[in-house]
């Protein structure tokens, strides 16, 4: 730290308290968003029962949607100040028991298909970089444009076609298999088998993004004087390659994974539902179907609370990355 320059720990806590009016600000818009929304969560739980009209008011009565709308919203912001996300309509369970349920499965799933798409897109771009015009090159960037054109979910479903159902290699549904009971290491590798088809088709549009990008900022990179001083020095070149091109590039590399990070939480959504993966994405789109506000609100508070938070550990990394930068 330098004269002028904010404490870290101090410039962390002022972004947490500037986060609580911007989160209660989130809540108030999603709440107001979905109860514009068409539908009826009781007539979408009852489904085609003929049920009597005293037992759809008793249903509204203990979901709370008697009330009038200012009346609700006044009473979840004050449940949520207070850490509670309310009930689920179609689960009967609290919201927090229900997301943290599925949480854990939602973060092995995206810290796998980030670290894949990071270290994949960072290798083709300081190669693309290095051998600038070269085949390896163009094929990097064939692939990007692969990876910016092909959607999440027409990609999981190619995955599936492909591997699970013509070859025959890994499992299509699930996180773990049904008909076996693994133990242990066996029970990990079921699981790696499970994950390596939707953080393949979960990772392919960002890793595309990483090669790009770092190619981009590699470039720049080796063109400054600091990388002709390292080489009149007799560096070898993967040094100078790596240390000094690869650090001074990574500050928009970061940028850009920190950033992603929400739509890849967003993202999960479709692939977890194609392959039956049991987390907060799948949750999400069975709360959407089934009309489950709760769920919904809850689900969104949390992915606007990641953000929140990866944006910040982000900015931190910067200082950690570039002694030059201060807050």
């Amino acid at each position: 730290m330098t004269a002028g320059s904010t404490p870290l720990w101090r410039y962390a806590a002022g972004r947490l308290v500037q986060a609580v009016p911007l989160l209660l600000g989130v809540v108030v818009v999603n709440f107001l968003l979905i109860s514009l929304a068409p539908g009826d969560p009781v007539a979408t739980l009852l489904g085609e029962y003929p049920a009597p009209p005293e037992y759809i008011a008793q249903l509204r009565r203990e979901f709370g949607l008697d009330q009038p709308a200012p009346m609700r919203l006044a009473l979840y912001a004050w449940n949520v100040v207070r850490g509670e996300l309310g009930f689920s309509f179609a689960y009967r369970l609290p919201v927090a028991t229900l997301v943290a349920g599925r949480l854990g499965n939602t973060f092995l799933l995206m810290v796998t298909a980030l670290s894949l798409a990071a270290l994949v897109g960072v290798g083709l771009g300081v190669t693309a970089a290095r051998r600038r015009g070269s085949g390896l090159d163009t094929a990097a960037t064939g692939i990007s444009l692969a990876g910016y054109s092909i959607p999440d979910f027409w990609l999981a479903q190619l995955l599936v076609l492909f591997f699970a159902v013509f070859l025959g290699w890994l499992p299509a549904q699930g996180i773990r298999s049904v008909r076996e009971e693994y133990t242990g290491l066996a029970a990990v590798l079921d699981t790696a088998r499970h994950l390596i088809l939707p953080a393949a088709a979960l990772s392919f549009r960002y890793m595309a993004l990483i090669s790009r990008l770092t190619r981009a900022s590699m470039l720049e990179a080796m063109s400054q004087d600091f990388i002709l001083a390292a080489r009149a020095r007799g560096l070898p070149e993967r040094l100078v390659l790596l240390q000094h091109g690869l650090r001074n590039a990574a500050l928009p590399i970061v940028t850009v994974i920190g950033y992603n990070f929400a739509f890849v939480l967003a993202g999960s959504a479709l692939v977890e539902t194609v392959f039956g993966w049991p987390g907060v994405g799948r949750l999400l789109y069975d709360a959407m179907l089934q009309r489950d506000t709760p769920v919904l609100l809850g689900v969104l508070l949390m992915v606007s609370a990641t953000v929140v938070v990866v944006n910040l550990l982000t900015d931190l990394l910067y200082a950690a990355l570039d002694p030059r930068v201060r807050y």
